[in-house]
C-alpha cells in the first residue's frame, strides 16, 4: 500500500462504521498457503473463500481493513464493465465475453448475497441504479446499454425527461436508464463484516504491516514487513489497486490512481430527503467525468466526482463538489455538508480489470475502474478458486504487465485530460 499515514481518514463511513476486529501487526515470521497483500474487498473475499475451503492464509495490509477505497468509496454496488455486452463478445469472442459478462453481470447478486450470509450490518439496500444522461448522445448510448441487458433477461426502465426529473429529483437530465440489480450499502461496514468473517473462518489478518520486499525463496515467496516480520508462502496475491505501490516493479505503472473526491451532507429533514432520490436508488451519470449521488441510512446526500490528482489540503478542495450539489439540486441550497473525503480509483488504460502472473505463484488483480465493491467481489472469488487449484479458467484474461507510457507525467496529463472532458461534457 502507497500511503503517506496508515491512520484511517476522517469519512462519513470512519463515523457510522461497525467496530473493527482486531487485526494486530505482525510480530512473529509464519507460514501459509497463501499470502495476500492488501485488506480491501479483493484480499478479503479471497481470503475468506480460501479459508473457508480449509486454506492457511495471511492477509498483510499498511493500514486496516478497508483503509484504501473499499473504506472511502460511494457505496455504490453497481453491476456491469464500461463496456457494455455486445461490445465485450466482439473484442474477446464468444467465449471469453460471455465469461466476463457473466463475472460482471452477477456481481452486485453476489455482494448482496455474501452480506446475507455472513449476517453483515452494513446498511445494504437494493433498489437500482438510475444512470442519466445530459446530453441526446449519451442518452442514445443509455439507451443501447437497455437494450443488450433487456435481452439478458434483466428488467430494466428507460425513463424520459419528466419521469428521470421525478425519480431524481433534478431536472438536469434528459433522461436514463433504470438497473435493477445494483443497490447501496455501508462501504467499510461491508469492509469490515468481510474480515470479521474471514477471520471467523481461519483466515489471519495483520493491520500496519506494510510489505516492503518481496522474494522468491526455493519453491515459495518471502513476504518481508517494515517492522522485520516475515511470511512464507507458496502463493501471493498483490490486491492494492488504487495503492499499489512499487512492491513489484513496474506495477504501479500500469494504472492510473486517480483521486474521487466525496461530499455528505447532514441528515435532510424529510421534505428534502422525499425530494431527492425518494425511492431509494443509487445514481452515476453518463458524463465522461461522471458525478454519482445516493441517500445514505440517515438521509444525508452524498455526491462524489474527480478532484485534483494531489491529495486534498483544505475545504476548498471540495468546492467544485459543492458547486455541482446545488446545480443538480436547488432545493439543496443552504443545508450544510457534514464530511468531506476522498480516495484512490485505480483507472486501466482499457478500463477492464487486470489479472497478472509474471512469476510462479504470484498473482495480482487490481483495476476496477470505479466499479469496485461489485467487481472485487466477485473476482475476489475467483481469484480464491484459481490460488486454490480449480480447473475453470478466470473469467478475465491473464495479461502480461503493460506500463502505461510517461507514467511520471500521470498528473500533467490526467489533469489535461480532466480539462478536456469537462469541455466535451459542456459541449454535448
Amino acid at each position: 500500500m502507497n500511503a503517506h499515514s496508515t491512520a484511517l481518514p476522517a469519512s462519513l463511513w470512519a463515523a457510522t462504521a461497525l467496530s473493527a476486529p482486531s487485526t494486530p501487526p505482525l510480530t512473529e515470521s509464519c507460514v501459509a498457503d497463501v499470502a495476500i497483500v492488501g485488506a480491501g474487498y479483493t484480499g478479503l473475499v479471497t481470503a475468506l473463500h480460501l479459508a473457508e475451503a480449509g486454506g492457511r492464509v495471511c492477509v498483510l495490509d499498511a493500514g486496516e481493513p478497508g483503509w484504501g477505497a473499499s473504506g472511502r468509496n460511494g457505496g455504490q454496488v453497481i453491476p456491469g464493465l464500461k463496456f457494455d455486452p455486445e461490445q465485450l463478445i466482439a473484442k474477446f469472442g464468444a467465449a471469453r465475453g460471455e465469461a466476463m459478462i457473466a463475472a460482471a453481470g452477477g456481481a452486485a447478486e453476489e455482494v448482496f448475497a455474501l452480506v446475507e450470509r455472513l449476517g453483515i450490518q452494513c446498511d445494504a439496500t437494493r433498489k437500482g441504479w438510475i444512470q442519466p444522461a445530459a446530453s441526446s448522445v449519451a442518452l442514445r448510448g443509455l439507451e443501447q446499454r437497455a437494450r443488450q441487458w433487456s435481452a439478458r433477461g434483466v428488467q430494466v426502465e428507460l425513463l424520459d425527461q419528466p419521469a428521470v426529473a421525478r425519480r431524481i429529483g433534478s431536472q438536469n437530465y434528459l433522461g436514463a436508464w433504470v438497473d435493477p440489480r445494483a443497490g447501496s450499502l455501508q462501504p467499510l461496514s461491508y469492509a469490515r463484516g468481510l474480515a470479521t468473517a474471514a477471520l471467523a473462518a481461519g483466515a489471519v489478518i495483520h493491520g500496519h504491516s506494510r510489505v516492503v520486499a518481496l522474494a522468491r525463496e526455493g519453491q515459495r515467496w518471502q513476504l518481508r514487513t517494515a517492522q522485520g516480520a516475515t511470511v512464507l508462502a507458496e502463493r501471493v496475491l498483490l490486491a492494492g489497486n488504487g495503492y499499489t505501490d512499487d512492491l513489484w516493479p513496474g506495477l504501479r505503472q500500469t494504472l492510473i490512481a486517480a483521486n474521487s473526491f466525496i461530499i455528505a451532507t447532514q441528515p435532510l429533514p424529510t421534505p428534502l430527503r422525499q425530494s431527492v432520490l425518494p425511492g431509494g436508488e443509487v445514481c452515476s451519470d453518463a458524463r465522461r467525468l461522471l458525478l454519482y449521488f445516493k441517500q445514505d441510512a440517515q438521509g444525508r446526500l452524498l455526491l462524489g466526482g474527480r478532484g485534483p490528482f494531489r491529495e486534498p489540503r483544505q475545504g476548498a478542495d471540495w468546492a467544485h463538489l459543492e458547486r455541482s450539489l446545488t446545480g443538480l439540486f436547488p432545493q439543496l441550497a443552504g443545508v450544510p455538508i457534514e464530511y468531506r473525503w476522498s480516495g484512490r480509483v485505480a483507472l486501466t488504460q482499457d478500463f477492464l480489470p487486470h489479472v497478472h502472473e509474471p512469476a510462479p505463484g504470484l498473482s495480482m488483480l487490481l483495476g476496477y475502474n470505479g466499479r469496485g465493491v461489485a467487481l472485487a467481489t466477485s473476482l475476489g472469488r475467483h481469484m480464491a478458486r484459481r490460488l486454490a487449484g480449480q480447473a475453470e479458467a478466470f473469467p478475465f484474461p491473464v495479461t502480461p504487465l503493460r506500463r502505461i507510457p510517461l507514467h511520471g507525467l500521470q498528473r500533467l496529463y490526467l489533469g489535461a485530460g480532466i480539462a478536456w472532458y469537462r469541455l466535451l461534457d459542456a459541449l454535448l
